[in-house]
């Protein structure tokens, strides 16, 4: 059995160190007077530029999407869209072929994933930049000249936008609370753009250098993360522009959890892949191991605060710290019984997400214990809410 001394400062380590990494590292963020470097972007900088978007089964949202990019205000003679569709078993295929006369070339590939599909098609593009997207959201007109417009600047190797997500009807339940971490995680990439870099983009909105490129390892759950983090390796900044827009549905009630497992398994592979970006000294280090690292090791922080109660000494502290944590998981618990108008709905969906996505993030360790291509499910989204 451990000391009580002990129990009391384990529990205080796993403490301050979600303390940290929850409360700490934003203000950090927000009150730290980090310096800030100029990007010298340029609207008028337009060089040839490669679509590549992988498919599978996307015709429910295909025809949209490519409208949306052959909407683009890019010079047409500049751009080249490849369709990658990995096995589509439904109309995706035969809806790519329509737009082959403007342009839209389409790939039919075995089932690889995602991964294997986007390296066929890096090996097959021509253009000096790559611009990533997936079938799903829609752009904004200026949204590839935005991204582009920064590769004026030779320090800068990738370049990702901002995703916006706006459903009518409002946001609830655990919509609200992945949109409030959405925003936290917006700004948190505008800071740490502007000291220097970021680590990751947004999977259907980024753009990098095809010289940098380098095709991705087998199996590889988040190429957001993989390909940019080849810019920033070599020495080139990941910038995030704001002024790049992409819209998408809110992601149904209940499928989060799976997104999250697939998110969060890649970050693992990642760190695997590069541990360099853990233990040896990078600019953005601190960043890394507060924001990256830090959304990994958050959940066994909070394992850590429950196993270390249980090991205090009987008293008035242990009590109350283990009501408090009862509270919290009763709190997630009553969730699905509480009415759309009670008052406590909002914060119980909070507290319920924000345990179910730690879970998540614990459970993202079987990235290393099973076939990966096994954690990609179909992000399911709210498109009749959004609709109504």
């Amino acid at each position: 059995m451990i000391s009580p001394c002990w129990a009391w400062a384990l529990l205080l380590f796993f403490f301050a160190l979600a303390f940290y990494l929850m409360v700490g590292y934003p203000l950090l963020l927000w009150k730290w007077p980090f310096p800030r470097l100029a990007v010298a972007k340029d609207l008028s900088y337009l060089p040839s530029v490669s679509v590549l978007m992988a498919v599978h089964n996307g015709a429910d949202f295909l025809e949209e999407k490519l409208n949306s990019l052959l909407a683009l205000d890019y010079p047409p003679d500049k751009l080249e869209i490849h369709v990658l569709s990995d096995a589509s078993s439904d109309q995706t295929e035969a809806i790519a072929l329509r737009y082959a006369d403007r342009g839209v070339i389409l790939h039919s590939l075995p089932r690889g994933g995602k991964a294997a599909a986007l390296n066929y098609g890096m090996n097959r593009a021509t253009g000096d930049i790559f611009f990533f997207t997936d079938v799903r959201q829609k752009l904004h007109p200026q949204a590839l000249r935005q991204l582009v417009a920064n590769f004026a600047d030779s320090k800068v190797g990738a370049v990702t936008g901002e995703l916006r997500i706006t459903p009518l009807g409002g946001v609830e339940g655990e919509q609200a609370a992945m949109d409030l971490y959405w925003r936290y995680e917006l700004w948190a990439r505008s800071k740490q753009s502007a000291q220097y870099s970021l680590f990751n983009t947004t999977g259907c909105l980024y753009a990098m250098r095809r010289s940098l490129t380098k095709a991705l390892p087998p199996h590889t759950l988040i190429d957001d993360a993989e390909l940019p983090l080849q810019a920033y390796l070599a020495g080139y900044r990941i910038l995030f522009d704001p002024t790049s827009l992409a819209y998408d549905f809110p992601t149904a009630q209940g499928t989060e959890w799976s997104r999250r497992m697939r998110t969060l398994g890649g970050m693992w592979q990642v760190f695997a892949r590069h541990p360099r970006l853990l233990f040896l000294p990078h600019p953005m280090w601190l960043h890394f191991v507060s924001h990256k690292f830090g959304r990994l090791l958050l959940p066994w922080c909070l394992l850590g605060i429950a196993i270390t109660t249980l090991l205090l000494p009987a008293g008035w502290p242990k009590t109350f710290l283990l009501w408090n944590e009862a509270a919290l998981l009763l709190l997630a618990a009553v969730f699905p019984l509480l009415g759309e108008k009670s008052a406590l709905r909002r914060y119980s969906s909070w507290a319920r997400t924000f345990l179910v996505m730690n879970f998540a993030a614990i459970l993202s360790l079987k990235v290393f214990f099973v076939d990966p291509q096994r954690m990609w499910l179909t992000t399911q989204v709210d498109r009749e809410r959004r609709a109504s």
